[in-house]
Protein backbone atom coordinates (compact mmCIF):
# COMPACT_ATOMS: atom_id res chain seq x y z
CA UNK A 1 0.00 0.00 0.00
CA UNK A 2 2.64 2.78 0.96
CA UNK A 3 4.60 1.90 -2.47
CA UNK A 4 1.72 2.38 -4.23
CA UNK A 5 1.01 5.72 -2.09
CA UNK A 6 4.27 6.58 -3.41
CA UNK A 7 3.89 5.81 -7.12
CA UNK A 8 0.73 7.72 -7.32
CA UNK A 9 2.22 10.54 -5.49
CA UNK A 10 5.36 10.85 -7.83
CA UNK A 11 2.80 10.94 -10.92
CA UNK A 12 1.17 13.92 -9.40
CA UNK A 13 4.21 15.39 -8.56
CA UNK A 14 6.98 14.26 -11.32
CA UNK A 15 10.44 14.11 -10.32
CA UNK A 16 12.60 17.70 -12.13
CA UNK A 17 15.04 16.14 -14.78
CA UNK A 18 18.60 15.66 -14.36
CA UNK A 19 20.09 19.48 -15.64
CA UNK A 20 23.44 19.78 -17.11
CA UNK A 21 25.33 22.16 -18.26
CA UNK A 22 28.01 21.29 -20.70
CA UNK A 23 29.87 23.95 -22.58
CA UNK A 24 33.34 24.55 -23.90
CA UNK A 25 35.06 27.32 -22.56
CA UNK A 26 38.98 29.21 -22.50
CA UNK A 27 41.02 29.13 -19.62
CA UNK A 28 39.35 32.57 -18.78
CA UNK A 29 35.58 31.09 -19.23
CA UNK A 30 34.78 32.39 -22.42
CA UNK A 31 32.69 30.63 -24.81
CA UNK A 32 34.06 32.51 -27.90
CA UNK A 33 37.89 33.99 -29.45
CA UNK A 34 38.96 30.79 -29.96
CA UNK A 35 38.85 27.43 -31.83
CA UNK A 36 36.78 24.71 -29.99
CA UNK A 37 37.56 20.94 -30.47
CA UNK A 38 34.34 20.11 -31.45
CA UNK A 39 35.00 16.60 -32.06
CA UNK A 40 35.80 15.94 -28.32
CA UNK A 41 32.83 18.22 -26.95
CA UNK A 42 30.33 16.34 -28.79
CA UNK A 43 32.14 13.22 -27.93
CA UNK A 44 31.47 13.42 -24.64
CA UNK A 45 27.70 13.49 -25.14
CA UNK A 46 26.70 9.99 -24.52
CA UNK A 47 27.90 10.55 -20.56
CA UNK A 48 24.33 11.90 -19.94
CA UNK A 49 22.25 10.07 -22.43
CA UNK A 50 20.31 13.10 -22.44
CA UNK A 51 16.21 12.73 -23.03
CA UNK A 52 16.26 16.55 -23.67
CA UNK A 53 18.28 19.17 -24.88
CA UNK A 54 17.28 22.31 -23.76
CA UNK A 55 18.54 25.71 -25.74
CA UNK A 56 17.84 29.76 -25.97
CA UNK A 57 15.87 31.15 -29.30
CA UNK A 58 19.59 33.24 -29.75
CA UNK A 59 21.36 30.00 -30.27
CA UNK A 60 18.76 28.91 -32.94
CA UNK A 61 18.64 32.48 -34.87
CA UNK A 62 22.44 32.42 -34.74
CA UNK A 63 21.33 29.46 -37.79
CA UNK A 64 18.49 29.66 -38.90
CA UNK A 65 19.76 30.60 -42.78
CA UNK A 66 21.57 27.13 -42.40
CA UNK A 67 19.33 25.31 -41.66
CA UNK A 68 16.48 27.01 -43.85
CA UNK A 69 18.90 25.61 -46.91
CA UNK A 70 20.44 22.49 -45.09
CA UNK A 71 18.84 18.45 -45.74
CA UNK A 72 15.99 17.45 -44.24
CA UNK A 73 16.42 13.99 -43.89
CA UNK A 74 13.56 14.11 -40.87
CA UNK A 75 13.23 13.09 -37.33
CA UNK A 76 15.82 10.92 -35.52
CA UNK A 77 14.64 7.86 -34.11
CA UNK A 78 16.04 7.93 -30.45
CA UNK A 79 17.49 10.84 -30.56
CA UNK A 80 16.65 13.69 -28.06
CA UNK A 81 13.53 15.83 -28.07
CA UNK A 82 14.95 19.85 -28.79
CA UNK A 83 13.40 22.10 -26.61
CA UNK A 84 13.43 25.99 -27.65
CA UNK A 85 12.96 28.43 -24.70
CA UNK A 86 11.14 31.52 -27.52
CA UNK A 87 9.32 33.69 -25.35
CA UNK A 88 8.79 36.24 -27.80
CA UNK A 89 8.12 33.98 -30.89
CA UNK A 90 11.18 34.86 -32.81
CA UNK A 91 12.18 31.34 -34.50
CA UNK A 92 10.78 30.60 -37.71
CA UNK A 93 12.32 27.78 -38.94
CA UNK A 94 10.68 25.21 -36.66
CA UNK A 95 10.13 22.25 -39.75
CA UNK A 96 14.07 22.51 -41.23
CA UNK A 97 14.99 22.25 -37.09
CA UNK A 98 12.33 19.34 -36.73
CA UNK A 99 13.57 17.33 -39.87
CA UNK A 100 17.64 18.23 -39.82
CA UNK A 101 18.02 14.53 -38.08
CA UNK A 102 19.45 15.46 -34.98
CA UNK A 103 16.53 15.36 -33.10
CA UNK A 104 13.22 13.42 -32.14
CA UNK A 105 11.51 16.27 -32.38
CA UNK A 106 11.08 20.09 -31.18
CA UNK A 107 8.64 21.51 -28.65
CA UNK A 108 9.13 25.44 -28.50
CA UNK A 109 8.41 26.90 -25.26
CA UNK A 110 6.46 30.14 -25.13
CA UNK A 111 4.51 32.88 -22.76
CA UNK A 112 0.82 33.18 -22.72
CA UNK A 113 1.52 36.89 -23.55
CA UNK A 114 2.30 35.68 -26.64
CA UNK A 115 -0.46 34.80 -29.30
CA UNK A 116 0.88 32.80 -32.29
CA UNK A 117 -0.63 34.46 -35.40
CA UNK A 118 -2.54 31.30 -37.24
CA UNK A 119 -1.57 27.89 -36.59
CA UNK A 120 1.53 27.11 -34.64
CA UNK A 121 3.95 24.70 -37.40
CA UNK A 122 4.47 22.68 -34.43
CA UNK A 123 3.10 21.90 -31.13
CA UNK A 124 4.24 24.05 -28.36
CA UNK A 125 3.90 24.34 -24.57
CA UNK A 126 2.86 27.10 -22.75
CA UNK A 127 4.46 27.78 -19.30
CA UNK A 128 4.64 31.41 -17.69
CA UNK A 129 2.57 34.68 -18.43
CA UNK A 130 5.10 37.77 -20.20
CA UNK A 131 8.29 34.97 -19.89
CA UNK A 132 8.95 31.25 -19.95
CA UNK A 133 8.47 29.65 -16.73
CA UNK A 134 11.37 27.47 -16.49
CA UNK A 135 10.57 25.53 -12.95
CA UNK A 136 7.59 24.73 -14.70
CA UNK A 137 8.47 24.23 -18.48
CA UNK A 138 11.32 21.42 -16.63
CA UNK A 139 8.35 19.76 -13.83
CA UNK A 140 5.59 19.90 -17.12
CA UNK A 141 8.56 18.35 -19.48
CA UNK A 142 9.28 15.47 -16.70
CA UNK A 143 5.81 14.73 -16.70
CA UNK A 144 4.56 15.06 -20.11
CA UNK A 145 7.41 13.34 -21.75
CA UNK A 146 8.90 11.22 -18.85
CA UNK A 147 12.66 13.33 -19.56
CA UNK A 148 15.02 12.25 -16.70
CA UNK A 149 18.43 14.38 -18.19
CA UNK A 150 17.76 17.66 -19.83
CA UNK A 151 21.41 18.76 -21.14
CA UNK A 152 21.63 22.87 -21.84
CA UNK A 153 23.25 23.80 -24.90
CA UNK A 154 22.90 27.44 -24.99
CA UNK A 155 24.61 30.86 -24.72
CA UNK A 156 25.24 32.33 -21.21
CA UNK A 157 21.14 33.59 -20.63
CA UNK A 158 19.60 30.78 -19.87
CA UNK A 159 22.43 28.99 -18.46
CA UNK A 160 22.44 32.03 -16.02
CA UNK A 161 18.74 31.96 -15.45
CA UNK A 162 18.93 28.37 -14.81
CA UNK A 163 22.20 28.98 -12.06
CA UNK A 164 19.88 31.91 -10.64
CA UNK A 165 16.73 29.04 -10.15
CA UNK A 166 18.90 27.03 -8.54
CA UNK A 167 18.02 24.50 -11.44
CA UNK A 168 21.07 23.58 -12.64
CA UNK A 169 22.68 19.86 -11.14
CA UNK A 170 26.08 19.51 -13.08
CA UNK A 171 28.26 21.99 -14.78
CA UNK A 172 30.34 20.02 -17.47
CA UNK A 173 33.28 22.36 -18.77
CA UNK A 174 35.61 21.31 -21.49
CA UNK A 175 38.93 23.72 -21.31
CA UNK A 176 40.92 24.44 -23.91
CA UNK A 177 44.44 25.95 -23.20
CA UNK A 178 44.12 29.43 -24.10
CA UNK A 179 43.17 32.93 -23.23
CA UNK A 180 41.07 35.29 -25.22
CA UNK A 181 39.21 38.82 -25.08
CA UNK A 182 35.89 37.98 -26.03
CA UNK A 183 33.57 40.68 -24.00
CA UNK A 184 31.37 39.25 -21.85
CA UNK A 185 30.87 35.72 -23.54
CA UNK A 186 31.06 33.83 -20.16
CA UNK A 187 29.51 30.58 -19.91
CA UNK A 188 27.83 31.51 -17.55
CA UNK A 189 25.87 35.03 -18.95
CA UNK A 190 27.10 38.67 -18.95
CA UNK A 191 27.35 39.62 -15.38
CA UNK A 192 29.23 37.88 -12.37
CA UNK A 193 27.50 33.97 -11.99
CA UNK A 194 25.90 33.63 -8.60
CA UNK A 195 27.48 32.29 -5.27
CA UNK A 196 26.95 28.29 -5.58
CA UNK A 197 28.42 25.44 -3.59
CA UNK A 198 30.05 23.17 -6.37
CA UNK A 199 31.78 19.29 -5.76
CA UNK A 200 34.12 18.17 -8.29
CA UNK A 201 32.94 15.35 -9.25
CA UNK A 202 35.94 14.12 -11.98
CA UNK A 203 38.58 15.24 -14.04
CA UNK A 204 39.87 14.04 -17.24
CA UNK A 205 42.77 15.27 -19.28
CA UNK A 206 43.05 14.97 -23.24
CA UNK A 207 45.16 15.99 -25.85
CA UNK A 208 46.10 19.15 -26.89
CA UNK A 209 46.15 20.65 -23.29
CA UNK A 210 41.56 19.47 -22.83
CA UNK A 211 40.92 19.32 -19.50
CA UNK A 212 37.16 17.95 -18.83
CA UNK A 213 35.94 19.33 -15.78
CA UNK A 214 32.64 17.66 -13.99
CA UNK A 215 31.14 19.67 -11.09
CA UNK A 216 27.74 18.55 -9.08
CA UNK A 217 25.88 22.00 -8.02
CA UNK A 218 24.31 21.69 -4.71
CA UNK A 219 22.47 21.99 -2.51
CA UNK A 220 19.79 23.09 -4.69
CA UNK A 221 17.16 25.56 -2.97
CA UNK A 222 14.29 26.52 -6.13
CA UNK A 223 13.05 29.58 -5.73
CA UNK A 224 12.21 32.91 -7.92
CA UNK A 225 11.95 33.11 -12.00
CA UNK A 226 14.35 35.01 -13.78
CA UNK A 227 13.57 37.06 -17.02
CA UNK A 228 14.40 34.49 -19.64
CA UNK A 229 13.86 35.49 -23.33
Amino acid sequence: MMQMTAMRAEARHPKPPYVVVHVAVSLDGHTTGFSVDLARFYSLLPTWQEDITLTGADTILAQERELAAAPRPGPADGAPLLVVVDSRRRVREWEALRDCGYWSGVLPLRAASRQPVGDPPVPELVVGSDRVDLRQALTQLASRTGARVVRVDSGGQLTRALLDLRLVDEVSLLVHSCLTDSGSHYWFGADPPPALPMALQDVETFDPGLVWLRYRVGPLARDSIPAVE
